[in-house]
């Protein structure tokens, strides 16, 4: 699965900054189109008028993302912590049975630490919990940090690191990276992917190179991929030996390290994904790739810390038409023997988790036998589909007091099962979505209808219940890129995105329940990009992006998707925006030329209005006042809100906004005239990049998140409630949809 992320990933939305002689005009509003603020009646100048205090919760979906680690604490029962690549850290909250997020106190300049590479428990302290942070590992992304707090995540000290991490990269199921030395809980040992193994003295303070660790890190290898201790001895996996170098380094007795004397070799034992320690034992899980995809050979193997000699405990051999690695890897420390397995990337005949009794000598794959219940989740269905037992299985976990209670992450979800036959999603609270945009409906069944990556969308009836008739399906997108309705028809929705049986459809129930088109344009499989309907579903405007930028031209279509007519005068790649009460009229807002043009004859033609708006970025979003024609705002991220009153021809810049990411409209406050405006923007006066809301049409705005509710990039999609006042639908980059009522 991929998701959608302001720094990589398919497709990319990284942060740019604007350059150019034109570029720094608009930004003034002096440039063409744009005419000085006292040319016509703009609202008073925006300002700030406190804060609302909001009760905010997560919209119930049911995961959908990738969990990348779950760990047990090994002394207290039911703590239990889980860890994911974009979307931050978990505690289990075992009276409520569900996940407490730990990290979305993460704000908008650190979005990049939203991700977690690794968790580290420390055994002596059960309510010490460390977390290494940092979602990529690239050039542009901002150096990882260490969070470590004394209350179970409830608060925060964070030191900084010199290094990046790479939690939503290959490599992100392995480890843990990070571990608390048993023979001193003050130290601290951090393994990286391309800067060797890092040591702290005081709890995670302070960070040093441990120059001992001989093992040469190389540019796109995987570096240190797991960290565990066996008494008194650390050991350490290598991901860039290759199968020909050692994949295991120990330390030795003078504080140095060494490679682990005769360990197998092999491409299946290039990268070690997991080790654990039980009883004299050290176990290992390997695979021929980082993973959580790519992976085609793999094995099991065992050191006897007595002896020093080596076991084969693979429980089966990957070959032929049955490639797979082996990743997850947990031990019990009560009952000798007794460990678990998981293989990873099996997509021929599904993943499965492999439990022994004795030691590895023989094992019994529990997907066969197992029941699968995901009415909580039903979407894990797949559209019909008997649910899938595991993939994208690296986190597996034993609960240290009951050997038959098990869990293990997919791309999706976690299942959990207290007695090896039975298994069901414990993911409730955990909320992974990369959410693309959001419409709540003014009038019909649904409370909000989404565009997700990875899992297409929802139809919500109720936001407490993940949606009984799972995600969209007749297609069944991956990625979604287009959703609307038409605002005079509501109940008409469409939207677009990759699939593979056909890019678009439409819904004549409010999203219930959807029709592919009877044809679509021939780039729209490869390219399927965002689409609009005009004010009375007479017509579609369909622009095709491909994910890497290409643009093509746009297609048009007037009944209903049955045929599609190009539409040579539309700027390619541009977002087609339909006014809110004019059938006739649509927009389209060009970020490569920085150009709004506008169609007086339902999107048959585009003629150009507004130019040298801010340019070169594609996620500049242009939106419509509901209920009004021709009043349109423009989010140009760090080049500001811009306004219009006249249908696109001119703009006026708010100079009291520093950013505007993204906005939407909800139902007026009692009394006011104009929609409730729901923002994600810095005020010129503040350095932070907040949620706000106006109810005065934006003269004025007040903050309604706070501190401890920020969840890293939210530069996406919002939206208010247009039947319920004060109420607003938020998209995050990897939480979800997180949905806030006033206090």
């Amino acid at each position: 699965m991929t998701h959608d992320h302001p720094g990589a990933g398919t497709p990319t939305t990284r942060r740019s900054v604007l350059r150019g002689t034109a570029a720094a005009a608009a930004t003034a509003g002096l440039s063409a189109g744009l005419p000085h603020p006292a040319a016509h009646a703009a609202p008073r100048p925006s300002a700030a008028a406190g804060r609302q205090p909001y009760r905010w919760r997560g919209v119930a979906m049911g995961g959908t993302g990738f969990v990348s680690g779950i760990l047990f604490h090994p002394r207290v029962r039911g703590l239990v912590y889980a860890r994911t690549d974009i979307g931050g850290a978990y505690r289990w909250d075992d009276r409520a049975a569900r996940w407490i997020p730990l990290t979305d106190h993460i704000g908008w300049d650190d979005w990049n630490l939203l991700g977690v590479e690794a968790v580290a428990l420390d055994p002596a302290h059960p309510d010490r919990l460390y977390l290494a942070l940092g979602t990529y590992a690239q050039p542009w992304a901002s150096d990882g940090a260490v969070l470590r707090s004394d209350d179970r995540g409830a608060t925060w000290r964070r030191a900084d690191l010199p290094v990046k991490l790479g939690a939503n990269e290959d490599g992100r199921g392995t480890g843990e990276r990070l571990l608390v030395d048993p023979r001193d809980s003050a130290v601290l040992w951090l393994g990286t992917r391309h800067d060797g193994l890092w040591r702290s003295t005081d709890r995670g303070a302070t960070w040093e190179r441990d120059t001992s660790f001989p093992a040469v890190p190389v540019p796109t290898g995987q570096g240190v991929t797991t960290l565990t201790a066996a008494g008194r001895t650390l050991y350490a996996g290598w991901g860039d030996g290759g199968g020909t170098g050692p994949a295991l380094y120990r330390t030795t007795a003078d504080g140095g390290w060494e490679p682990v004397p005769g360990q197998p070799t092999g491409p299946a034992t290039a990268v070690p994904q997991h080790l654990a320690h039980a009883h004299g034992v050290l176990y290992a899980t390997y695979a021929d790739a980082p993973g959580p995809n790519g992976q085609s050979d793999g094995a099991v193997h065992a050191l006897d810390l007595a002896t020093g000699r080596w076991s084969d405990l693979t429980p089966v051999r990957p070959g032929g038409d049955d490639t797979f690695g082996y990743a997850g890897l947990a031990v019990s420390a009560r009952r000798p023997g007794t460990l678990v397995v998981s293989t990873n990337n099996r997509w021929a005949k599904v993943d499965t988790v492999f439990h022994s009794t004795d030691g590895g000598a023989t094992w019994t794959s529990l997907r066969e036998r197992a029941v699968m219940d995901v009415s909580e989740t039903p979407y894990l269905a797949w559209g019909g589909e008997e649910p899938k037992f595991g993939w994208w299985t690296q986190a597996l976990a034993l609960d240290p007091y009951d050997t038959r209670h098990v869990l293990f992450g997919t791309g999706a979800t976690i299942y959990g099962t207290r007695d090896l036959t039975h298994w069901a999603p414990r993911i409730r609270g955990l909320e992974e979505a990369s959410v693309r945009k959001l419409i709540s409906p003014p009038a019909g069944r649904a409370r909000l209808l989404s565009a997700l990556g990875d899992i297409g969308g929802f139809h919500h009836d109720t936001l407490t219940a993940s949606p009984a008739r799972g995600f969209y399906a007749n297609p069944v997108f991956g990625t979604a890129t287009g959703l609307d309705l038409a605002a005079l028809r509501p109940s008409y929705v469409v939207r677009t995105g990759w699939g593979d049986g056909g890019n678009g459809a439409l819904s004549r129930d409010g999203g219930r329940t959807w029709t592919p088109f009877a044809t679509q344009p021939p780039p729209a499989k490869d390219a399927p990009g965002p689409i609009a309907v005009t004010a009375d579903a007479g017509a579609l405007i369909w622009a095709l992006v491909h994910w890497d930028g290409t643009r093509y031209p746009a297609w048009r279509s007037q009944d209903h998707g049955a045929t599609w007519t190009e539409i040579p005068t539309f700027p390619a790649g541009a977002t087609p925006l339909a006014d809110p009460l004019d059938p006739r009229t649509v927009y389209a807002y060009d970020t490569a030329a920085g150009t709004v043009a506008v169609s007086r004859d339902a999107g048959r033609t585009f003629t150009a209005a507004a130019t040298g708006l801010p340019a070169g970025d594609r996620e500049y979003q242009l939106a419509a006042t509901p209920g009004r024609t021709g009043h349109l705002w423009l989010s140009a991220k760090e080049n500001g809100l811009f306004r219009s009153y006249d249908g696109g021809r001119t703009f006026t810049r708010d100079a009291n906004l520093a950013a505007s990411h993204t906005l939407g409209f909800g139902k007026a406050a009692p009394g006011a005239r104009h929609p409730a405006v729901y923002h994600v923007a810095r005020l010129a006066d503040s350095a932070l990049t907040a949620v706000h809301r106006s109810d005065d049409g934006g003269r004025t705005w007040i903050r309604i998140n706070d501190d401890a509710h920020q969840w890293g990039w939210t530069g996406q999609t919002i939206t208010g409630d247009p039947r319920r006042h004060g109420r607003v639908y938020l998209g995050t980059n990897g939480r979800g949809v997180q949905y806030g009522d006033p206090l």
